[in-house]
């Protein structure tokens, strides 16, 4: 048997991180399987269906790595499913023309064998609780319930992977499967996604959706490996993981049956993780497209990759990387007044830098190992600890008192630039 999984999600303009990691476990389950993964768009909400709502779908999974393997032909490339383009086959299986049909339930006891909440059973025997459901609307369009479990038996689905909010509905589906003489697949409930205050993520919390993620310059990897442990432990207390670990460790025996807590602070964390552990070439092909929507003159590419060098073991954020490097490009980069306050016009610092500068305009060679050498030999003949030569030259060159490694800021701007901000910092110090 080939396993065959699918997302379903409805085009809301929103794709939340429940949806997210849903969409992440049946790819998994499916990869880990050697089978198919499917995308499904159930857009018969017409009021929803927009291209734009059905583009943060696709956005989203592609940022997180996520392939589907059939679909429509869009010209090389697979396009979804979509419910509103299916409507001929939802009416082959209703028999009855106008107004409301509903769906007689048989009132008998359904037993689900789930993969992660095990044995339950369900009492269908009561009409005030399990009433009969509609499964077409007097318009003719076609109510959730029915078109999934159509659409689940035509796409010959093996596994159903979900949130287990849709645990009520799966004795409503099991029944039409019964009906329409079909095997039910095999069902899986993953526990829901909650916030600090123990309620159902919404999208007034920060994060809910993968959109927060690619605007704040998350790495994809970062928030893809997060979502896996939002209910899944690949054991041995790990969590930093590459998707390649993780698709050799994944099992759905595996899934927590408690409500996952969603803690931000620990996704910048692990993003944090990443970024420090991934490949410059990585890097950069994240990194680029912050600067450019920044508008950052970098000039040659040669004069990019210097500055991202340079600062990559200090990135946190993505997004962050434009103020990081931002002053390496411009001689009209801001000056911290604070930092101004305490290093440039702290007593003697002017003539620190104007020793600095003499020092550093005899150097021939311009290099970390020489800078370094230069400024603690100028210390030492001026009797001060390096901090005093350090803290003023920081803010000289880059306006602030934290940022890249010094000497790194003066190689990647290079002799003439270096000095000429120690000129202006002096003058500035000296006012």
């Amino acid at each position: 048997m080939t396993v065959r999984t699918r997302f379903a999600p409805s085009p809301t303009g929103y794709l939340h991180v429940g949806g997210a990691r849903t969409a992440l476990f049946n790819w998994l389950y499916a990869r880990r399987h050697g089978g198919k993964f499917i995308l499904r768009i159930e857009d018969t909400d017409e009021k929803r269906n927009t291209a734009e709502a059905h583009q943060v779908i696709y956005d989203g999974l592609k940022w997180l790595g996520l392939d589907w393997d059939e679909g429509p032909d869009m010209g090389g490339d697979y396009g979804p499913y979509r419910q509103s383009e299916r409507s001929q086959i939802y009416a082959g299986h209703v028999y009855e023309d106008g107004g409301s049909i509903r769906f007689r339930s048989p009132r008998k006891p359904v037993v689900l064998e789930d993969m992660v909440c095990g044995r339950i059973e369900f009492d269908m025997s009561n009409p005030a609780t399990h009433p009969d459901m509609t499964i077409r609307r007097p318009d003719g369009s076609f109510i959730f319930h029915f078109v999934n479990v159509v659409d689940d038996i035509e796409m010959k689905l093996t596994h159903v992977i979900r949130g287990e909010d849709h645990l009520s509905n799966t004795p409503k589906h099991i029944e039409l499967y019964n009906a329409l003489g079909e095997k039910p697949p095999v069902f899986g409930h993953i526990p829901l996604i909650l916030n600090h205050e123990g309620k159902k993520l919404s999208k007034r919390d920060g994060g809910s959706s993968i959109t927060y993620f690619m605007e704040h310059g998350y790495a994809p990897e970062a928030v893809a490996n997060y979502l896996c442990l939002l209910g899944w432990s690949p054991g041995e207390n790990r969590e930093k993981l590459t998707m390649e670990e993780i698709l050799a460790l994944f099992d759905i025996d595996k899934i927590n049956r408690r409500n996952a807590i969603f803690d931000l602070d620990k996704c910048f964390w692990l993003n944090g993780q990443h970024i420090l552990s991934m490949g410059f070439d990585r890097f950069v092909e994240l990194a680029k497209p912050f600067v450019e929507k920044a508008g950052i003159a970098y000039g040659s590419e040669a004069a990019l990759l210097a500055a991202l060098t340079i600062v990559k073991p200090k990135v946190k954020h993505l997004s962050d990387v434009p103020d990081w490097i931002g002053f390496l490009f411009t001689e009209e980069f801001a000056f911290d007044p604070e930092a101004v306050e305490k290093s440039l016009k702290k007593a003697g610092a002017a003539g620190r830098l104007q020793a600095l500068i003499a020092a550093l305009t005899k150097l021939e060679d311009w290099s970390h190992a020489s800078l370094e050498a230069a400024l603690r030999e100028t210390a030492t003949t001026l009797g001060v600890k390096t901090g005093e030569l350090v803290h003023p030259a920081r803010v000289a060159v880059s306006g602030r008192s934290v940022g890249p490694g010094l000497y790194e800021m003066f190689v990647v701007l290079g002799k003439e630039r270096t000095l000429a901000r120690f000129a202006r910092a002096a003058s500035m110090a000296a006012a």
